[in-house]
């Protein structure tokens, strides 16, 4: 029987409970972007178009609030 003989064998060596698989770096393939990052979020940066944006947004947070 095979079962008898793996029970034979985890008897004698124990079972090793070790690391399972290679662990990958959780940042892989992901993309950098300054979107979120607070000066390119209020626009002062410099870049005009991050400006005009950041002026959108605060209109839209003044009509919800």
């Amino acid at each position: 029987m095979v079962g008898e003989d793996d029970f034979q064998s985890i008897l004698e060596n124990g079972i090793s409970f070790g690391r399972g698989g290679e662990r990958k770096d959780p940042n892989e393939g992901k993309v950098k972007t300054k979107a979120k990052k607070k000066k390119y979020i209020t626009g002062a940066h410099g870049s005009g178009s991050a400006r005009q944006k950041a002026k959108y947004r605060e209109q839209r947070a003044n009509r919800k609030h």
